[in-house]
């Protein structure tokens, strides 16, 4: 299977097919372990349609991938690479640290915002 990089920056059709293949999953095959028929998967493979939220959650499952996975560009989504580190030792903390960290990010944005607001940006 391509990595989840290589995957992560390809077209939301083509994501799907590949996550599809990778799994040994026909499109009949994922038509029916999704409850759709294989003309839909046809049309979100070629780009044709877009999936309902309800079949974007019933497709992830069945590929064994978040939605995020899913639908969203690499660069979408989540923290950048040199705050993943921070952020995963962060979980850690017990729940009165978290509340403090939780604070000072909160304060960390709000004067982001105010400072873009106030620039005209």
């Amino acid at each position: 299977m391509k990595s989840d990089t290589t995957l992560r920056n390809m077209p939301f059709p083509d994501r799907l097919a590949a996550l599809r293949k990778a799994r040994g999953l026909t499109q009949q095959g994922l038509a029916d372990a999704i409850g759709s028929s294989k003309i839909q998967i046809y049309r979100y493979e070629g780009g044709a349609s877009q999936p309902t939220l309800d079949t974007l959650k019933r497709l992830a499952i069945e590929l064994g991938v978040s939605t995020d996975e899913l639908v969203f560009d690499a660069e979408e989504r989540g923290p950048d690479d040199d705050l993943k580190l921070q952020f995963e030792a962060l979980s850690r903390f017990d729940d009165e640290h978290k509340k403090i960290a939780r604070a000072v990010l909160d304060g960390l944005i709000l004067k982001h915002q105010a400072n873009r607001l106030s620039s005209g940006q």
